[in-house]
């Protein structure tokens, strides 16, 4: 069982007899004695797609679903859709590029240590690496010297993400992103 403390970006929960993962937490505390912590939680339907903004008080708790988790890899985008490759089986399955909001940021071919999550034999969506190298396409020039401060600039990366590097870095490197936040790591 979980608790409101335990939700964050990704987790999955059962919500009204359906998964659904969530995309966003947000905690409010009591300013009163006995008050009770509410959790804004941003969930969507794994199975609809269908987004809900629903309040959670610090005693409930909730139910894990039965799904399996099963590796796979990105193999190639063809227009709108994303095909991929079970790794226990082999069999290959497309996910229509609408499914994946979040997941496009970090997605580029051949990326492997996805999981693929299905419940009977349904396939729900797709979890991806806490992390993920990218190239960056386009920022300004490095600034020789700027590794003593923490100033940073914007880098676009090759799926199109941006994010915020420190100025040292240059047009062509690789850095590691967290898929959580959407956030710089370090150098690749």
């Amino acid at each position: 069982m979980l608790s409101p403390s335990d939700l964050k970006r990704g987790v999955i929960i059962e919500y009204d007899g359906a998964p659904c993962s969530v995309e966003s937490v947000k905690v409010s505390s009591p300013t009163a004695r006995g008050g009770n912590t509410i959790t804004r939680v941003r969930l969507r339907n794994l199975r609809t797609k269908q987004k809900l903004d629903v309040s959670f008080r610090g005693n409930e708790s909730f139910a894990e679903p039965a799904f399996e988790k099963r590796p796979c890899q990105l193999l190639y985008r063809e227009q709108d859709m994303f095909h991929f490759m079970d790794q226990s089986n082999y069999e290959q399955f497309a996910i229509h590029e609408g499914e994946l909001e979040w997941e496009l940021k970090f997605l580029k071919d051949e990326l492997e240590g996805i999981r693929a999550l299905w419940a009977d034999e349904e396939l729900l969506g797709i979890e991806l690496p806490t992390s993920v190298a990218l190239n960056i396409t386009e920022t300004p020039p490095a600034i020789k010297g700027a590794s003593a401060t923490a100033r940073t600039k914007r880098a676009t990366l090759e799926t199109g993400h941006v994010v915020n590097i420190p100025e040292h870095i240059a047009q062509g490197e690789t850095v590691n992103v967290d898929t959580r936040t959407g956030e710089f790591l370090g150098r690749a």
